[in-house]
């Protein structure tokens, strides 16, 4: 069972836990068991999959990286008068390893916002038939 929060969970505590890859819940278990798998706590048995990241990790990655590297590269003049297969051959694996690097902070802090507003995953609701369908027997 999950046991109760030692702090009371606010938006700061549960970004800068998830920034680490810890357990939002208690701040002493891992986050991940695999580079973006999510694991339940092993410190206080949060269940930490129920809370689903989806897109916004990766959206936010973008966002990120985009501000804080291309549109900063694109003011240096070697990006305009370099052959372009130096300037890609430099950029992009840079861009590529620093993405690879954010992205699990990135999911994380999402995740310990989530823990912090206490969103959770909605359960799936199964689709009501618009018509009834015609028994097996029935001809039309």
């Amino acid at each position: 069972m999950d046991q109760a929060p030692r702090e009371q969970p606010s938006v700061g505590l549960g970004l800068r836990r998830g920034l680490a890859g810890r357990c939002p819940n208690c701040g002493k278990g891992h986050l991940y068991r695999a580079y973006l798998k999510v694991q339940a706590c092993e410190v206080c048995a949060h269940d930490n999959t129920r809370y689903p990241a989806d897109d916004a990790p990766p959206y936010f990655t973008i966002l990120i990286v985009g501000h804080l590297v291309i549109a900063p590269l694109l003011c240096f003049p070697f990006i305009w008068q370099a052959p372009t297969a130096l300037v890609l051959g430099t950029t992009l694996p840079a861009v590529g390893i620093l993405t690879l690097l954010l992205l699990p902070r990135v999911k994380g802090a999402v995740i310990g916002v989530q823990w912090a507003i206490g969103q959770r995953e909605r359960p799936v609701e199964r689709p009501v038939p618009l018509l009834s369908e015609p028994h097996a027997g029935a001809s039309l």
